[in-house]
Order: C-alpha cells, then structure tokens, then sequence
C-alpha cells in the first residue's frame, strides 16, 4: 500500500512538471480570430495562473472590435495592447495570434454599403469586406471616415503625399426642386487623409 502510495504520488509530481514545463517552454498564448464582424478570443495559460480566463477573453474582444473601428488601429497596435491586457492580468510571457480569413495579422471589416453612389461597382444595402491597410493605389475602393461625410465608401482617384482624393463610380447627375429652387445632385467626391482610410475593399 506504501508502494502504491509512493507511486500515485510520484505520478502527480510527474504531471505537475509536464504541465509547468510546456507552459515554461511552450510559453502562455492568446489566439483571436476576426471574420469582420464577429471576434473570438482563446487563452492558452498555465492553471495555476489564478486569471479568470472568461474575463480577459471579453476585453481582448472589447479591445479588439475598438481597433476594427478605429482608422489608426492595425495589427501592430492590436497586439501590443492585447499584450497590456495580459501583463494587467499578471501575465508577462504570451505569444499574441491574429488570423482571420485575410490571413495572419490581416485585420477585416465587413461594410454595408448606403446609397447608390458606387453603382454600378456597388448597390445601395451590399456587404463588402475589407482589409485594414494604409497600402492603397489609385484605383482601389476604399472605406474612410470623412469629417464632412463620415464613413464613406469611395474609388481613390488621386494620392498627393498623405491626402487622397476619393470619387463615386456614380457620376450621374441628377436635379430636384425645393421650394421652387432647383438644386443639382451627384456623387461624392472629397479630400480624406491618409490616416482617415480604414481599408480597401477586397471582396464584394
């Protein structure tokens, strides 16, 4: 019976030093993937870390869907905040993991199109799928935040430094009355920076 005892006990101590072990070598990671609309986010930790997993699983999410939504917010940065996250909740050694059907470390967004000023490219109610980049060219559909517009999705027909002038694909002209003035209509075009592009369009 002392034999068995030895022997039950020496088993634990054994898995004990497996468990640590991968964790020390292995290392502790975070893994979030992004569809453009929906997150999740899995911890791999050691168990005897103590951290409510639940809890930081829901504001890697949080944090997460703030970068989406935000022009400046990029892989980089995302991770070095999922990264403060983690030292916040004791943890000081995790590997930090993006993917999403873009690939690795490619953010997406999906986008609903309003209006038809991108007809006929694009109709009034479409969901579009962008990736976050700042790498755009003349000639990519983009999405940007407008100061005079807000989020607008436009065809890039200059980049001059960091501005970058945006078109509707619609160029019909259309004409209204109000008030028995006559008022003419057309499609958006507008200066944005750089920094106010949220991505380009690389499925619709």
């Amino acid at each position: 019976m002392a034999n068995k005892g030895v022997l039950a006990i020496g088993a634990v101590v054994i898995i004990l030093l497996l468990v640590g072990g991968y964790f020390l070598f292995i290392g502790e990671s975070v893994n979030v993937y992004m569809d453009g609309e929906n997150i999740t986010a899995q911890t791999t930790i050691s168990p005897f870390s103590g951290v409510d997993t639940g809890k930081l699983n829901d504001e890697i999410c949080e944090l997460t869907f703030q970068n989406m939504n935000n022009t400046t917010g990029d892989a980089k940065s995302l991770k070095q905040g999922i990264l403060r996250i983690c030292l916040a909740h004791g943890l000081d050694n995790v590997k930090v993991h993006l993917n999403s059907p873009l690939g690795e470390d490619e953010i997406p967004i999906l986008f609903h199109v309003e209006g038809t000023s991108m007809y006929p490219t694009l109709n009034d109610g479409q969901t579009v799928l962008v990736e976050k980049t700042k790498d755009i060219k003349v000639g990519n559909i983009v999405v940007a935040d407008s100061d005079e517009y807000g989020n607008i999705i436009k065809r890039v027909s200059q980049i001059k430094g960091d501005q970058v002038y945006l078109t509707s694909d619609n160029t019909n002209v259309d004409y209204e009355y109000i008030n028995g003035t006559r008022y003419e209509t057309k499609g958006i075009t507008t200066w944005v920076g750089i920094n106010d592009i949220y991505g380009v369009v690389v499925q619709y």
